[in-house]
């Protein structure tokens, strides 16, 4: 019963996450925040980012890794809006640098908000997609717990950071690109080593630098970036511009975002906004945007990244699947009996 997935209405959802959050000593403001983003992750089909974080953020608040109560202090200078997460969770952030982000841009043409001492930002397409909703283009970054080695090495430095790209489009839902670093998300690594399963050649490299199909070994190891050397300079390159320029921790200098143990991962990410307007295109941009999209799907076989994501957000309008193990997880941390 509890490897079976059940239907359950989107707002009961959101509402169990939220109760389980304020119980483990979680604000209101904050869980609410949260418990959308996790939502949105699962209307997107990307059950990773959505709730079955609840069990490991609620652990963390409760064990003092996440300042649960946090309120996100904000200050700009120029085009740079920063945002200290003060070891709370990132969606607060998130949504406390949005406002002033846009406000920056629209005035300056391109503006970033820096975002220092935060957590795990679920789908980084999600903020630049909101970004693209307003008719600008959005950039992001975000660097993660070390799971990495540099080309060539051993030990990890980098974590499995994703890049996002949002563009607005006329008429249609924005462009988004959303990737990681990592050939493959080292969640499915941990799966398979819940499992007893090997995983396939080329995921990772084991402690000692050798290839692996173990899963103990490769969470020993180093997951192995995409594109090989060219996937370990981009996240160097995520690493300098998240943690490096937002002054936090880089990834060999984080905490586990998968445990209630040692202190607070002080993680960052950094997006840019830009204003079409300001640009040759103005506003024919989105026009462009358009242009290109249809020359891709001139050609059947070809797929427009994010599609699969839209398709499966436009089925989940009312519910979403969840395992029942996760839901009666949900349920307990909420303290539903029933």
């Amino acid at each position: 019963m509890l490897n079976t997935v059940t239907a359950i209405r989107i707002d009961t959802a959101r509402s169990l996450a939220a109760a389980a959050l304020e119980r483990a000593g979680t604000s209101p403001e904050n869980a609410a925040s949260v418990a959308e983003a996790l939502i949105a992750a699962e209307r997107d089909d990307i059950a990773s980012h959505g709730l079955s974080r609840v069990a490991f953020y609620a652990d963390q608040v409760a064990a003092g890794k996440v300042a649960g109560q946090a309120t996100p202090s904000v200050d700009t200078k120029g085009g740079v809006v920063r945002v200290d997460a003060g070891t709370g969770f990132a969606y607060p952030a998130l949504d406390a640098g949005f406002q002033p982000l846009l406000t920056q841009a629209r005035r300056h043409g391109i503006a970033a908000v820096a975002i220092t001492n935060s957590h795990h930002f679920g789908v980084a397409g999600h903020f630049v997609e909101r970004l693209a909703d307003q008719g600008l283009v959005g950039l992001g970054f975000g660097n993660a717990p070390a799971a990495i080695a540099p080309w060539g090495g051993k030990r990890p430095l980098f974590g499995t950071d994703p890049i996002a790209f949002a563009a607005p489009r006329t008429g249609e839902a924005p462009l988004v690109v959303d990737l990681s670093v990592s050939r493959v998300a080292r969640g499915k690594i941990m799966m398979a080593q819940r499992r007893g399963d090997p995983i396939p050649e080329g995921w990772a490299i084991d402690a000692e630098g050798r290839a692996t199909t173990d899963a103990d070994a490769a969470m020993a190891g180093s997951v192995l970036p995409m594109g090989e050397a060219k996937g370990a300079a981009l996240a160097l390159m995520v690493e300098l511009l998240a943690a490096g320029l937002t002054g936090s921790s880089f990834a060999y200098e984080a905490s586990s975002l998968f445990d209630a143990e040692g202190p607070a991962p002080r993680l960052g990410q950094l997006f840019i906004a830009i204003d079409p307007a300001f640009f040759q295109a103005g506003a024919g941009f989105a026009d462009r945007v358009n242009a290109m999209c249809a020359m891709i799907a001139d050609q059947p076989e070809a797929r427009l990244p994010g599609a699969r994501r839209l398709a499966a957000r436009q089925q989940a309008q009312t519910h979403i699947k969840v395992g029942e193990a996760i839901l009666a997880d949900l349920k307990s941390r909420a303290g539903q009996t029933h």
